[in-house]
Parts: structure tokens; sequence; C-alpha cells
């Protein structure tokens, strides 16, 4: 559901506070609704999630949005498509206030071939992603949209956020029109 990573922001904290080129590493701020990534264009920093909360969605060819994960503290953005030297592979978007470590590419390619603790974090991020897609894959499979909802209604509670159902339809996979329908048999 909302995915953090606590080990990775204090890596990224430590760096900011011992990197004497502070270009190499600044904070920025992204106001709710504001696009941090946009799809298909090429990103300009690596970003690490400080504050706040993200969605990360896919917008398909017939213009309906697929939310993939829902990214908070720790999370890490735009290191895959450096690796792989593409565009954007999904949107990312604040949907609180939400600040961020920006990294600069040059700086975050020399950590990659140096750094053996951020190779290992980009390992266990790339092997937590895999087991968090696999699961939700299964549960897609072997349970109704009511439970996948039920707990995207828990997180919204938890984090004190509001998810509108456009935003709900999307990361289950469903029309807003069935999303109302399984709220409807949630009440009963």
């Amino acid at each position: 559901m909302l995915r953090t990573n606590q080990l990775f922001l204090n890596y990224i904290e430590n760096l900011y506070k011992n990197e004497e080129r502070k270009e190499d590493i600044v904070i920025r701020s992204f106001f709710k609704g504001e696009r941090i990534f946009t799809q298909n264009e090429k990103p300009s920093k690596i970003m690490l999630i400080k504050e706040g909360i993200t969605k990360c969605f896919l917008v398909e060819e017939n213009d309906k949005e697929y939310i993939v994960e829902f990214l908070g503290k720790g999370e890490i953005i735009g290191e895959i498509e450096l690796i792989r030297n593409i565009p954007c592979l999904c949107s990312i978007e604040a949907i609180t206030d939400t600040t961020v470590y920006a990294v600069s590419i040059p700086y975050f390619k020399s950590l990659i071939k140096t750094d053996l603790l951020l190779n290992n974090h980009l390992l266990d991020v790339f092997a937590e992603r895999i087991v968090n897609t696999s699961k939700r894959a299964s549960y897609q499979q072997l349970y109704a949209a009511e439970h996948t909802l039920s707990q995207l209604l828990k997180l919204q509670t938890r984090q004190e956020i509001e998810i509108s159902k456009e935003d709900m339809a999307a990361y289950l996979g469903i029309t807003v029109r069935s999303l109302n329908r399984t709220l409807k048999n949630l009440e009963k």
C-alpha cells in the first residue's frame, strides 16, 4: 500500500549532512497535486522522499491511469531510469505536500561506482519491489476488490489523508462505478 524505507532515508540524510558540494544534494518541495516526474520524460535528478506521500502511476494508451504504488518517506525515484538510461516509466505526483532530497545525476552515478552501501540499499529496494509486485498480483487474483479497498481505506485513515475515488479506482484497476459498488458492499 504505502511504501517507505527508513534505512535509505537515514543514508541520504547522512550524505546530505556530510556533502561538501551542497549543489549535489538539495531539498525541494512539491505541493499536493504537483507532478514530480512525468511519464516518458527524462528525469533531471534522482529523488528520495523526505516527507509526504506520492502516487506512482502509469497512463495507459487509452488515457486511463493505473496507480502502481503509493510512496512515502525514504522511497527513491528516478534510479531505474538513470541505470537503464530511459525516460520515466511512471509519473510521480504529490498527494500531500512533499519534500524530497534531489540528487544530481553525475553525483549519483559516482556514488553507484564507489559506494557499496548505496548499492546494497538499491538491491534491497529492487528486491522489495519484486516481492511487493508479486504479492499484489496474487492478491488481485485471489481476493475480491473489497479486501484491497478495505486496506486502502485503513491506510487513508492511518495517514490522515484523503485519496480520491478516481485514485482508489486507479489503484485497484477498476472503474469508479465498480468502486462505488464495492464501497456499498463494504458498508453492508
